[in-house]
């Protein structure tokens, strides 16, 4: 006989279509679809399915993990797509398209912290009608999700691409925020309005035609919540800190070299004459514009920058000019490995700063753990036969005409909001990005990577300035905006040219409370998912291991 108590087949399947669905909706959150409005209910139909559907009776919180799991799966494989076939093409190695389910099997770790922590939320009470229970919920949620982007920006190396706030990427108003809480705060706002959204329908389904409809003070606190980040932004853009009119902001002419090298010629010694060729005809096209800072992208000579030949003729170059030349190279001293590094020549190339890039890129720099886990480096080690060494300081870039302090951000350094803004704590007045995302082909890659990156703008309230080697070499202001980008007649931005430009640097900009402050709201949230794990957790198990309270039956008069 069928056992009445089961649930159907459709309740027990529409819980795992719903985490499916959660996780189709985030992937079109970001480039390239940019349906970024989406990302207000993109959570719903994944908390409903932790919390509307019925429980299993045996292993309730395994079921709630694995439902986050599920859409943290569908969400980083298909988002992260483009780390698999171009890699798979320029190593020959079919199975490199394995990448973007591998990274996503772990990464979706953390949506299924996610919805295990909300799943010791709200446990017996489905209808939510009272505001103030709803909101302290909502909220409570909404940092648990703070909390496993932060631990995702720096577990094993770290990968924070693409958190909640940077569906908002298009939304300028809204952004302007980022300058007190960072981006953190906009991933809080979108998590806690998709909690808000379901309890909203969940409680009016609960009272019409059964109970009075009481004011819904907790969708009115969201309500304002947006509209004061709102205000707030149009307060921001209405009161730039690098008008383009000049005001109190130094004009820099700038020249980005990008020369649309595929990364599969750069390990070709055959190509390497013609790789020269390239950057010579470029470089010598952008100094006839006569740029106060020429700029080539990440890793652009294929030596050590001290190489005698490499060295002597970017001297040269840049010997009958004013111009300060910052470059993408390579430097390995005796004895103490390899560092990826930025450089910068000055008067007339006589003087050479240097900074070692800080933050690697796990599984492209380095291996995580190479020698503790050896299948990681079996896996990985076609494309990171060895490791680079990591910098240790935050070195300005000086240069004297015009007097400037440069931050150079190489790579994916620029998706970190905290490495940025201690450069800017430190004195810097411009973010200079040198990457090469080559790597990932004509892909969405590109444009994920600035979607993520000018948040260091708003953050901070400097301009921005990337120089790519393929991808989007462009010009964002302190406000977020791209101004001017490298770009096909189709709008694509894969390409071989120069970005000419001025960029207006704030000449005394005063500090962010993001820049003074850090992240702040992430370890104030990661305090409050701490505190509210344990006090959930303890009162599920009850006192000394005794069985919590019999859980409420609902809260729906019958």
């Amino acid at each position: 006989m069928d056992d009445p108590s089961a649930p159907s087949p459709l309740a027990a399947l529409w819980p795992w279509a719903g985490a499916a669905l959660s996780g189709l909706l985030l992937i079109f959150c970001f480039p390239g679809w940019n349906q970024g409005w989406l990302v207000w209910i993109a959570l719903t139909p994944l908390i409903a399915a932790v919390w509307l559907a019925p429980r299993p009776a045996r292993r309730p919180r395994l079921r709630d993990a694995l439902l986050g799991y599920v859409a943290g799966l569908v969400f980083f494989t298909v988002t992260f797509t483009w780390l698999g076939a171009p890699l798979a093409a320029l190593f020959q190695n079919p199975w490199l398209v394995c990448l973007p389910p591998l990274l996503a099997s772990f990464l979706a770790l953390y949506f299924a912290f996610w919805t295990w922590f909300i799943g010791l939320l709200a446990r017996g009470d489905t209808s939510f009608l009272s505001s103030g229970r709803n909101l302290l919920i909502a909220l409570v949620a909404a940092c648990a999700w703070v909390a496993q982007e932060w631990v995702r920006g720096w577990l094993i190396g770290g990968f924070g691409w693409n958190g909640l706030g940077v569906a908002l990427h298009q939304n300028l108003v809204l952004i302007q925020v980022a300058d007190l809480t960072g981006l953190p705060g906009l991933s809080l706002l979108v998590a806690f309005a998709n909690v808000i959204a379901l309890v909203t329908i969940r409680r009016f389904v609960a009272e019409v035609g059964r109970v009075r409809i009481r004011p819904h003070w907790d969708f009115f606190v969201l309500m304002a919540a947006v509209a004061g980040a709102g205000a707030y932004g149009l307060h921001a853009l209405r009161h730039p800190v690098d008008p383009a009119s000049g005001g109190d902001a130094i004009p820099l002419r700038i020249a980005a070299v990008q020369p649309d090298i595929p990364e599969s010629d750069k390990s070709d010694p055959a190509r390497a004459q013609q790789i020269f060729d390239r950057y010579d005809a470029l470089t010598r096209t952008a100094l006839a514009w006569q740029p106060q800072l020429l700029l080539w992208p990440e890793a652009a000579t294929l030596t050590d920058l001290f190489d005698a030949d490499t060295f002597a003729y970017l001297g040269d170059l840049v010997a009958d000019t004013d111009s300060a030349f910052l470059l993408g190279s390579f430097l390995s001293p005796p004895g103490d490995g390899d560092y990826n590094i930025a450089a910068c020549l000055t008067h007339h190339g006589r003087k050479v700063q240097v900074y070692r890039k800080m933050h690697l890129v796990p599984f492209g720099e380095y291996i995580p753990l190479r020698n503790s886990f050896p299948l990681f480096a079996k896996i990985a080690g076609e494309l990171v036969p060895g490791d680079l060494r990591a910098g240790t300081q935050y070195t300005l870039f000086q240069i004297d005409s015009p007097p400037l302090r440069i931050a150079p951000l190489i790579c994916f350094e620029d998706t970190d909001g905290d490495h940025t803004r201690r450069f800017v704590a430190g004195g810097a007045q411009l973010l200079v990005n040198i990457t090469n995302d080559a790597w990932f082909g004509r892909s969405p890659g590109c444009e994920q990577h600035l979607a993520n990156a000018l948040f260091r703008a708003i953050e901070n309230r400097r301009p921005l300035v990337r120089d790519t080697n393929t991808g989007v070499t462009c010009i964002v202001d302190a406000e977020g905006r791209v101004l001017q980008a490298l770009l096909n007649a189709d709008g694509t931005p894969f390409l071989e040219g120069v970005l000419f430009g001025t960029v207006y640097v704030p000449r005394d900009a005063p500090l962010t409370f993001y820049t003074r402050f850090g992240d702040w709201l992430t370890y104030a949230a990661v305090a409050v998912t701490a505190i509210a794990g344990a006090c959930a957790t303890i009162g599920f198990k009850g006192p000394k291991g005794r069985k919590g309270p019999k859980e409420p039956e609902g809260l729906v008069p019958k």
